[in-house]
């Protein structure tokens, strides 16, 4: 006759292998850039984004007890990829404007710039509005804040968009439009790290577009903001956000 504790161990064990281990933490699909160095890039080595945001939006999932992938895609598309449910958050280089907290909502700010000029090195105008650049050929990146103010303007011969901040730094780099404008860290960084030798900052040109970047999520999600919110406010807190934009030469 088996004894009891025998049998108990047995009927235990057979239960925790029909058990399983402990269920993973739940997994955060993040939508982010491969082209906005410093804040999100790809990163050839490792085939992964990178940057300010991944490091920001990794740390607070770690705050928040959620794990995050990160979905690489275009800029004009994060806010559709959001709506749609495609994705649970979006962490990039993106504006919070009262055109944007109409369609999702955004965290608490977490670093704040604002547009930067680039031109070629034979330009050597000292622009410091737009105004000053009348009649030239500009670009600008698809679904940014600066679009429709210079489309508005009505001060250039032609304002061209792009899919990618290189794709429009290339152009002002090859000669094919004058001047270009996006988002200052990006533009500053790339020109450092030496991709667009021909190329320089306007540093004359004083910013009329500051603003803040957050983290986005689907409007009305309380719940996925709330967590988003209080792991920014303990990362502040502790340092962590500093550490990073230091780390990133913010």
């Amino acid at each position: 006759m088996k004894r009891p504790f025998a049998v108990a161990a047995l009927f235990c064990a057979l239960t925790l292998s029909f058990v399983g281990p402990a269920s993973a933490a739940t997994v955060i699909k993040v939508a982010s850039t491969p082209t906005g160095s410093p804040f999100t890039f790809l990163d050839t080595k490792t085939n992964t984004i990178e940057g300010v945001m991944v490091d920001i939006v990794k740390a607070v999932s770690e705050k928040a007890g959620f794990d995050v992938q990160i979905e690489p895609m275009p800029f004009a598309s994060l806010i559709g990829s959001l709506t749609s449910k495609r994705v649970d958050l979006i962490s990039a280089a993106m504006f919070i404007t009262p055109a944007r907290e109409k369609v999702v909502d955004f965290s608490s700010p977490i670093y704040s710039y604002g547009e930067g000029v680039v031109a070629p090195n034979s330009d050597t105008t000292a622009y410091t509005s737009f105004a000053e650049m009348k009649g030239k050929r500009v670009g600008a990146q698809v679904g940014t804040a600066f679009v429709e103010p210079l489309q508005k303007s009505g001060l250039f011969s032609e304002v061209k968009l792009y899919e990618t901040t290189a794709d429009l730094m290339r152009d002002v780099n090859a000669g094919r439009i004058d001047v270009g404008v996006l988002d200052y860290p990006i533009a500053a960084y790339a020109i450092t790290q030496g991709h667009f030798p021909n190329l320089h900052m306007v540093t004359s040109y004083k910013a009329t577009m500051p603003n803040n970047i957050g983290i986005a999520s689907r409007k009305g999600d309380t719940e996925m903001m709330g967590k988003v919110n209080s792991a920014l406010a303990a990362l502040k807190a502790d340092g962590t956000i500093d550490a990073i934009l230091k780390k990133w030469g913010l």
